[in-house]
């Protein structure tokens, strides 16, 4: 502690918010171990882990939209932060989608149930809105300068473009980020990770100063609930209608132009 006492504000409240996160996952990750042993029942255990695993990407989120905040002009640190944690992301919640269109693509390729899917979405959802209430009530003890449950309360606008580029920011996003998840599957975990963490932050450089290049409905619902509440038709056609399109165009586009590729990922997975 008092080492972190002798570094400038910045720093320090910098260390924090990363001491926060990796929190964050510790505990969430003991938790994912204790629900592994605890639970046997099938539907409760899918329940259980799917909920940690979105709580855990969107208390993340929160903590690093926050330090984006702090240094918005040299978004460097904030690339490197967003690399490392979608490698943190990759490594812990494996078996699980966190993400609302990760399940729409399962469903409609046939690799998950429809009873399973609703299941697993309803989990993101409440994990989604838990997570903004457990982040305000952090921020709230003003752990650093930048923590006042006062954040919560207003819409940040995160939408710096028309509809209709926004619109297509978030389509091509998820777009391109499903087809790589998809067609990932057959490289080993190791590098896959890597890859798909490189993929997460070009997207969020390339697209993140339009809509935040979020492609996933449950972590915008929860950054920016006081919007769907406030412009709830403008936010809904961007932050959820968008991705599920991308992902509807990917699985059309794989299964109708481009058939040989979606076939030789289904041989390569019977295989």
């Amino acid at each position: 502690m008092s080492t972190l006492q002798g570094l400038r504000p910045e720093v320090r409240d910098s260390c924090t918010s990363l001491g926060l996160m990796l929190a964050v996952v510790l505990f969430m990750g003991l938790a994912r171990a204790i629900a592994r042993k605890q639970l046997h029942r099938p539907v409760a255990h899918a329940f259980i882990l799917e909920f940690l695993a979105t709580f855990q990407l969107c208390c993340c989120t929160h903590e690093l939209l926050l330090l984006s905040e702090q240094d918005s002009a040299h978004p460097t640190w904030t690339l490197t932060l967003i690399y490392f944690f979608s490698l943190v992301h990759g490594l812990t919640l494996v078996g699980t989608s966190s993400n609302p269109c990760g399940l729409m693509m399962q469903m409609l390729l046939g690799g998950m149930t429809p009873e399973m899917g609703a299941l697993r979405f309803l989990a993101q959802l409440v994990s989604a809105l838990c997570s903004r209430y457990c982040m305000r009530a952090l921020w709230s003890l003003g752990l650093t300068q930048y923590h006042f449950s006062e954040r919560s309360f207003a819409c940040q606008n995160p939408i710096h473009s028309d509809l209709p580029k926004a619109v297509i920011t978030e389509a091509i996003c998820s777009f391109i980020f499903h087809s790589a998840l998809l067609h990932f599957q057959e490289v080993r975990a190791k590098l896959r990770i890597h890859l798909l963490a490189a993929l997460i932050t070009f997207l969020a450089y390339a697209g993140g100063s339009l809509t935040g290049a979020l492609f996933n409905p449950a972590l915008a619902l929860s950054l920016h609930f006081m919007c769907f509440d406030e412009a709830f038709p403008r936010f809904f056609i961007v932050y959820w209608l968008a991705p599920s399109l991308g992902i509807l165009l990917m699985i059309l586009m794989f299964s109708f132009f481009l058939p040989w590729l979606h076939n030789n990922q289904i041989i390569n997975k019977k295989d």
